[in-house]
C-alpha cells in the first residue's frame, strides 16, 4: 500500500525518505547501502523499507474493473 510516515516500532519519521530510497534502489544500488547513506540506522526502521511492498496500482486496477462492471449492469 502506501509507505508509512513513521516506523511502526519506534515511531521515527521515515516517510520523507521513501521516494529517494526507491529511486536509488531502482538505479541499481544495494538497499543496505542506500539506507546507510540516508541515515536510517535502527533495524526496525530499516525493515520498514526493505519489507515494504507497493501494490496500490494492482488494487486500483481491480477497482476500475469492478466500476466498469457495475456501469455495464446499471448498478451503483
Amino acid at each position: 500500500m502506501l509507505f508509512p510516515i513513521r516506523c511502526f516500532s519506534c515511531g521515527a519519521p521515515i516517510g520523507h525518505l521513501w521516494d529517494r530510497y526507491r529511486q536509488m534502489v531502482e538505479s541499481g544500488r544495494r538497499p543496505g547501502e542506500v539506507l546507510d547513506e540516508l541515515g536510517v540506522k535502527r533495524y526496525c526502521c530499516r525493515r520498514m523499507f526493505i519489507t515494504h511492498v507497493e501494490y496500490i496500482d494492482e488494487l486500483l486496477e481491480f477497482h476500475m474493473q469492478r466500476v466498469q462492471q457495475l456501469r455495464k449492469s446499471g448498478e451503483r
